[in-house]
């Protein structure tokens, strides 16, 4: 069975979350640079069935595009050309960063780990993911 794989797209890096083979389970992948992502995911795809790609469009709270919405537009874009038959789902992100940091703060990390961007790109990922699957679950 087909994985599904969802994106924390950033400006420097994204966090990255995969699905289980049965897409009960989210959990964390990686946090790669953004401008290695492609690649990446010409590794994983290649060897790991993939069904759909979900990423993370940012939104202002009225609903508005951010500063950050182009940018995503654009690494879209350039993923169908690479892509051309493989779906991709954008899913509301606002609030996934605050809410992945709340999350880890309450993992007990050491304050220098809970500090790690990398970290929080890649919880949000998984946040993204496992609310989702609760979605398409019901």
């Amino acid at each position: 069975m087909a994985r599904i794989i969802a994106l924390d797209y950033g400006k420097k890096r994204t966090g990255i979350a995969v699905t289980d083979p049965l897409k009960i389970i989210a959990s964390a992948l990686d946090t790669v640079d953004s401008g290695e992502l492609i690649g990446y995911l010409k590794k994983y795809i290649a060897r790991e069935p993939v069904e759909k790609i979900l990423i993370g469009y940012p939104l202002n709270m009225d609903g508005s595009p951010t500063d950050a919405t182009p940018l995503v537009e654009k690494f879209i874009i350039k993923f169908s050309n690479v892509f051309p038959d493989m779906p991709v789902e954008k899913t509301d992100e606002r609030m996934t960063s605050k809410m992945a940091s709340k999350a880890i703060s309450e993992m007990g990390l050491k304050k220098k780990d809970r500090e790690k961007k990398e970290l929080i790109d890649t919880v949000s990922a998984v946040m993204m993911l496992q609310e989702y699957l609760m979605q398409i679950q019901k």
